[in-house]
């Protein structure tokens, strides 16, 4: 076999300008379809980020009425939904890929929060445990945290994001001011942002609807123990997960969706806890685009069948060309298998160049499409190796023609061949 490799070298270089003509066709065909299937899996993550976040492995498992989620402010406080006790929060801790688990509650900051004259007429208010600013990957900008004697002594104090303390405050400094919420004067004592400097497109299932509409606005955040201050009433609360990686949200929040709705005890059956399934979102957009996907593979596929056609013209040549020494194999002893091997292991040798040189370009051409139209390259290196396993496929079944005619050349009529 190694034998039969270094007389394929040898051959190949003897002729380099006919065997890369030769390893074009496989070359632009396995180029193509690296290229293409970069493309592909860089524009699914893309979407992947554009729809979920940069980083944010959270799911949020919230109580909805039907498909939207349940509205405090038009309906009231349901019947049959309890409060999350520590006891459920700890079994939530406990699923499989869950890294943190956090607690909330949410309602609409219409005409709710004002500083003087100046009030935030969208965005919502939270009340939030100790967990919740780490879990979603919030940090400190300015200011100060939540305390653990915040919680335990109720205090009226207030975080705000950027995009409220804009709002609210107009350049002026927050910190230490006093803000009336729900007609209660709490005290600004920090400003929180997002941790990662990416920012999504869409952040959860509502900013896809509403396209920024609410978040744009801006969020307050309150202890949730001061929460009974501004509303009075217990009320169903959220659950955010925080995941080890993405790609596991759907399962770990269908099964916290499960553990929560078996503590309620509602009569209507369109009321339940259910999880934003934002990366089945994101395969549902990436499944739109699957059929285009394929049929262009397949088109960059028929450059290899092509270039399959191009080696068993340029092996038939060859073999015209070397009768006389097949011949010459032949009357010293060499068997079919053996003439059989060489030639298809030369075909093997060249196709086999052309799928590297291929996987190279196609690389370098994904590159450029992902510098001038601005998407993620994202290379798969199971489809590399395919690439080239496929393309040495492709010189075998092509080159078995030329091969067996080799092999089965009458040893006197080739030596007899000019």
């Amino acid at each position: 076999m190694l034998e039969n490799i270094r007389l394929s070298f040898q051959g190949l270089w003897s002729h380099k300008m006919r065997s890369f003509l030769t390893m074009l066709g496989i070359i632009i065909g396995i180029a193509a379809i690296i290229a293409i299937v970069s493309t592909i899996k860089g524009t699914n993550e893309q979407i992947k980020e554009n729809l979920i976040g940069s980083g944010e492995n959270t799911v949020n498992v919230q109580f909805y009425q039907g498909d939207n989620v349940y509205e405090i402010d038009w309906n009231g406080i349901p019947d049959g939904v309890p409060v999350i006790s520590e006891e459920t929060k700890n079994t939530l801790r406990e699923l499989k890929h869950v890294e943190g688990v956090s607690l909330y509650t949410a309602r609409e900051a219409y005409n709710a929060a004002y500083y003087k004259n100046n009030g935030l007429s969208g965005g919502k208010i939270y009340g939030i445990d100790r967990d919740y600013l780490n879990v979603c990957n919030y940090i400190l900008k300015k200011g100060r945290g939540f305390t653990e004697s915040d919680y335990k002594k109720f205090r009226k104090v207030v975080l705000l994001d950027e995009n409220s303390a804009e709002t609210i405050f107009q350049g002026e400094e927050p910190i230490g001011k006093t803000l009336e919420i729900q007609r209660e004067p709490f005290t600004v004592i920090g400003v929180i942002a997002k941790s990662s400097k990416f920012e999504p497109v869409i952040n959860s299932l509502e900013e896809y609807y509403d396209i920024y509409a609410q978040r744009n606005n801006g969020a307050l955040y309150v202890p949730d123990t001061t929460w009974p201050i501004l509303y009075s009433y217990d009320e169903p609360q959220s659950v955010v997960l925080k995941l080890d990686k993405v790609d596991n949200m759907t399962v770990a929040g269908r099964s916290a969706a499960e553990i929560l709705n078996a503590k309620i005890s509602v009569q209507d059956d369109t009321m339940k806890y259910k999880a934003d399934d934002l990366l089945k979102k994101a395969e549902d957009i990436q499944n739109l685009g699957q059929s285009t996907n394929m049929m262009l593979i397949w088109i960059a596929g028929i450059s290899l069948l092509v270039g399959g056609i191009g080696v068993m013209n340029i092996m038939l040549v060859s073999v015209t060309e070397r009768t006389q020494e097949i011949g010459l194999k032949k009357a010293i002893g060499a068997r079919k298998g053996k003439v059989l091997g060489q030639f298809l292991t030369e075909a093997a040798v060249l196709t086999s160049l052309g799928g590297l040189v291929g996987v190279i370009v196609g690389i370098v051409l994904a590159e450029v499409i992902s510098k001038v139209t601005g998407t993620l390259m994202a290379i798969s290196v199971p489809a590399a190796i395919l690439a080239v396993v496929f393309s040495m496929f492709i010189g075998i079944l092509f080159g078995l023609l030329p091969s067996y005619k080799a092999a089965n050349l009458n040893p006197i009529e080739a030596l007899r061949h000019e």
